[in-house]
């Protein structure tokens, strides 16, 4: 027995002990898992974007300003290097920045954790920790650092337009007129070292010639579309930039080569030297539009890299994918689905759905009950039908005693018309019934019908309810929810279509639970009407064969 106990409890230990988290103190996580199919090599200390949003993140387990977040390793032991670009709690939407150690696409089951869940926390994000050592300046262009670099603390000086709804959080809108960063020791360009240049542009005119960077003799630069640079005797020009649409473009330099990217893939390359430079740097003279993620690097960052920067940043990147908190992951994936959708869901979609749910609790009741009387009446009337066929003559008024009264209708329409017959008895004990008398009990027969009727038909009006008012009503929860969804990214300067998505989805799922509701109402009140139908059909037939032979037997 006592060794039955021990092993009991290895069972219900074990499990425990092999999910033990980071921290108990931290009370939830979140699984982030890379996929970095397509990268052919694998690339050290890159820093990725992560992007929480209502659908996949549960922001009350976390605090108001995010300063209890922390990023631990897929062992669960090892924190990594990581800053808040924006968290914002009300309108859940936050941009994390990771370094990670790496990123190989032959690791398949690459993760990292989030924790969250610790009120008294301090923060311990660390904006200039979480680059590689290459990386001299990384502007965000964040609404609480708008012209400073996280990298370095580089501050630059100009007049460009917070724009909130962007990439990546925010950006800055270029009016053709540049932002300055001053001479640096980190920014100096050396011809024994590479240089790269990135950043997200969304031009609204590509006509005409704008300068992205200027330093020296380097330029990168938009060039009638084109994407071009300049370098002393140098100049490569490729590729085809588009107005009004967010793209990556990177220019590197490096062991007398260059090369020039557009969203992640090579479209030119030559021969191009880096000369010793140490002077301002200029960023979007000319240049009208929006600008975001300005990065610079003191090397030539390879090819592998940019396709990482440009796919892992973009609006639908799946290098990361934050799944359910721990607790909230299922087998199935449409399991995890629906629980993101209900952790989506406003308030006022609840209210809605409950209501829904107890019209659909109501309509099941009357669905049963109907169900069950209707049967039981069926076959009481089958029962006594039989038994009225059967008898004969002498005996058509003495079938009361074995009606069945409490189940078949036609056995209380039966009785009804009994009722009049014996008050029509003279003293004498005999029956002779006038045609008065006959269109008496008819009418007394018809009057008990109509009730019987009324009784078959209680409550069929909630189904009737149901079925034209739950699709509507859904439709209600669902537009109010696509309202308030759209309100909140527009309060929140956020597009990300992860950060919609789920909202929009949350606000169907009132329509599909009007639906839920509709569809089997309609099926059990057609069901339901058929069978009533068929009752008062025989009710009808009933009352005129007994009607009919009553007067032949006792008719004047």
């Amino acid at each position: 027995m006592l060794r039955k106990c021990c092993l009991l409890l290895m069972f219900i230990l074990v499990p425990g002990l092999a999910h033990a988290a980071w921290d108990e103190a931290w009370s939830s996580r979140a699984k982030v898992t890379v996929n970095a199919a397509g990268i052919a090599a694998a690339q050290e200390q890159v820093p990725v974007v992560v992007r929480l949003h209502s659908g996949n993140f549960d922001f009350s387990s976390a605090s108001l300003d995010g300063a209890d977040l922390r990023v631990i390793a897929a062992d669960d032991k090892t924190e990594l290097k990581f800053h808040i670009e924006k968290f914002d709690s009300i309108n859940e939407l936050a941009v994390i920045w990771v370094l990670l150690p790496k990123v190989d696409a032959a690791d398949k089951g690459a993760h990292f954790w989030l924790y969250s869940g610790n009120e008294s926390a301090a923060s311990t994000a660390d904006g200039q920790g979480s680059w590689d050592n290459a990386t001299v300046a990384a502007f965000h262009f964040a609404e609480k650092t708008f012209l400073q670099d996280s990298r370095n603390g580089l501050i630059a000086s100009g007049n460009p337009v917070l724009q909130k709804a962007a990439l990546i959080g925010e950006a800055a809108i270029f009016s053709g007129q540049p932002i300055s960063i001053a001479a640096h020791p980190s920014l100096a360009l050396s011809a024994g070292q590479g240089f790269t240049f990135s950043a997200w542009i969304k031009p609204s005119d590509v006509a005409g010639t704008a300068t992205l960077y200027k330093q020296g003799s380097v330029a990168v630069q938009l060039a009638d579309g084109k994407l071009a640079l300049n370098s002393g005797a140098a100049s490569i020009t490729g590729g085809e930039v588009k107005p009004a649409t967010w793209q990556h473009v990177a220019v590197t330099i490096g062991a007398g080569k260059a090369a020039l990217y557009l969203n992640g893939a090579e479209i030119a390359n030559g021969d191009a030297a880096l000369a010793d430079v140490q002077d301002s740097v200029q960023v979007g003279e000319g240049y009208q539009g929006e600008l975001d993620e300005l990065e610079l690097a003191n090397t030539a960052r390879s090819a592998d890299w940019i396709k990482l920067a440009a796919t892992g940043q973009s609006m639908d990147s799946q290098l990361l994918k934050v799944q359910a908190a721990d607790g909230e992951e299922e087998e199935e994936g449409s399991s995890s689905h629906f629980m993101v959708l209900f952790h989506s869901l406003t308030v006022d979609a609840w209210v809605v759905i409950i209501i829904l749910t107890i019209m659909f609790a109501i309509s099941v009741v009357v669905m049963v009950t109907k169900a069950m009387q209707v049967s039981r009446i069926d076959k009481a009337n089958r029962g006594f039908l039989q038994l009225f066929n059967e008898t004969g003559n002498a005996q058509l008024l003495e079938l009361d005693q074995g009606a069945d009264t409490a189940s078949s209708t036609l056995a209380r329409l039966y009785m009804a018309g009994l009722r009049e017959i014996r008050k029509r008895y003279t003293k004498d004990g005999q029956l002779a019934l006038s045609g008065a008398s006959m269109d008496a009990i008819k009418a007394a027969i018809d009057a008990d019908l109509i009730r019987e009727n009324k009784s078959l038909n209680a409550n069929i009006v909630l189904l009737t309810i149901a079925i034209s008012g739950g699709p509507f009503l859904g439709l209600l929860g669902t537009v109010i929810g696509v309202m308030i969804t759209f309100a909140e990214i527009a309060a929140a300067g956020d597009v990300n279509v992860n950060a919609i998505a789920p909202g929009i989805a949350a606000a169907l799922m009132a329509t599909v639970a009007g639906l839920a509701v509709a569809i089997p109402a309609l099926f059990g009140y057609n069901y339901l009407s058929s069978r009533i139908k068929n009752i008062n059909t025989d009710m009808q037939i009933f009352v005129d064969e007994y009607v009919t032979r009553v007067a032949e037997l006792y008719g004047k």
